[in-house]
C-alpha cells in the first residue's frame, strides 16, 4: 500500500510545488487543501484534481476531521503568513497561523498516528553572523521571525525543517524569482546579502528521497544549500532564464542568514547540489508548469 501525504496549503509557493512534484510520483498518494472552491478550480484546470477545498485551518474541528478522514502517514504544513505580506505584521493572525497552528497540528497528528513535517525559516535569526547552527540562539526582533520560532515543533516524533525557499508562485509575484522575472528596469543585486535556501521543487525531491525513507528523523534540523550572495544568485537566474535585465552590484546592504545544515547532511547522507544544478531544476519546473 502506498504511503499517503496530506499537504496543507497547496495554493502557496511551497505547497503548490510540493503538490505538483509529489502528485507525479507513483509511490505515494497525495491530497492537498485550499481555502476555497476558486483555488480548487484553478488547480483542476492545471490538471490537479486531488484537492480538498473550504478547509479553515483556524477551526480545530475541521483539522481533526480532515486528518481523521484522510489518515495520512505524513502531514506537510505549508500554511504560513509570509514576511512579504502586510498581514505578517499584525499580531493576532501571525500568532494564530505561524505560532499556534503547527502545535495544534502536532497534537492531532500524534493522536491519529500521522507524522507532521513543518517548515520554519532562517528569519528566526537576525542575519548578523551567518552559518547558524541548530544550537545557536535565535535572535530575531521582528514579529514574523518570532512567530515562526514559536511555531517550531521539535517533539513527539514530528519534524521541523528550518530553511528558506525560492521558486515560482501560482497567483502572485511576491517571491524573489517572480519579482525579478517581472522587472522591466534595472535592479540591485545585494552582493553582501547571503542566502542558503533551496528551490521549492528541490525541497520536494529532498522530502521524497531523504525524509520519507528516514522514519526516525524527527526534531529540528537546518536544511540549506551552499551560501550564495543575492547578486550572484540573480545573475544565475538571469542567465538561465535568458533575461536582459541589468543587475547593479550593490554592496552596501549586509545580511547573512545562511544556515549550517551539517546535522541533517550527516543524518540522511546528503550533499547539497550546486547552485547551477538547483537553478536548472527550478527552470525546468518553470518551463513545465508556468509557460
Amino acid at each position: 500500500m502506498n504511503e499517503k501525504v496530506l499537504i496543507l496549503g497547496v495554493s502557496g509557493m511551497l505547497g503548490s510545488s510540493l503538490h505538483r512534484y509529489l502528485s507525479c510520483n507513483t509511490g505515494i498518494d497525495v491530497v492537498g487543501t485550499v481555502r476555497n472552491d476558486d483555488l480548487k478550480n484553478k488547480l483542476a484546470v492545471m490538471g490537479f484534481n486531488n484537492v480538498i477545498s473550504n478547509i479553515d485551518v483556524t477551526d480545530d474541528g475541521v483539522l481533526y476531521r480532515l486528518i481523521e478522514r484522510e489518515k495520512p502517514h505524513y502531514v506537510l504544513n505549508c500554511i504560513g503568513l509570509i514576511k512579504q505580506l502586510s498581514v505578517s505584521k499584525v499580531h493576532v493572525p501571525s500568532i494564530e497561523i505561524n505560532s499556534l497552528l503547527p502545535h495544534k497540528l502536532a497534537l492531532v497528528c500524534s493522536e491519529l498516528s500521522s507524522k507532521l513535517i513543518h517548515f520554519s525559516t532562517d528569519c528566526v535569526f537576525s542575519g548578523e553572523k551567518g552559518m547558524y547552527k541548530e544550537c545557536d540562539l535565535p535572535d530575531t526582533a521582528d514579529l514574523y521571525g518570532r512567530s515562526k520560532l514559536l511555531g517550531e515543533v521539535d517533539y513527539g516524533g514530528h519534524l521541523t525543517l528550518r530553511t528558506s525557499i525560492i521558486g515560482h508562485e501560482l497567483f502572485s509575484n511576491h517571491s524573489l524569482v517572480d519579482w525579478f522575472l517581472n522587472q522591466q528596469t534595472d535592479v540591485k543585486g545585494f552582493s553582501n546579502a547571503v542566502f542558503s535556501g533551496l528551490p521549492t521543487c528541490y525541497l520536494a525531491e529532498f522530502l521524497m528521497e531523504k525524509v520519507f525513507p528516514s522514519k526516525s528523523l524527527s526534531g529540528l534540523y537546518h536544511l540549506s544549500a551552499e551560501p550564495i550572495d543575492k547578486f550572484s544568485l540573480l545573475t544565475l537566474i538571469k542567465d538561465k532564464y535568458q533575461r536582459e535585465t541589468y543587475i547593479e552590484k550593490f554592496p552596501d546592504f549586509r545580511l547573512d542568514r545562511s544556515l549550517d545544515s551539517e546535522l541533517i547532511r550527516a543524518e540522511v547522507n546528503w550533499k547539497a547540489p550546486s547552485w547551477e544544478d538547483l537553478i536548472d531544476k527550478m527552470h525546468y519546473e518553470y518551463i513545465e508548469y508556468f509557460q
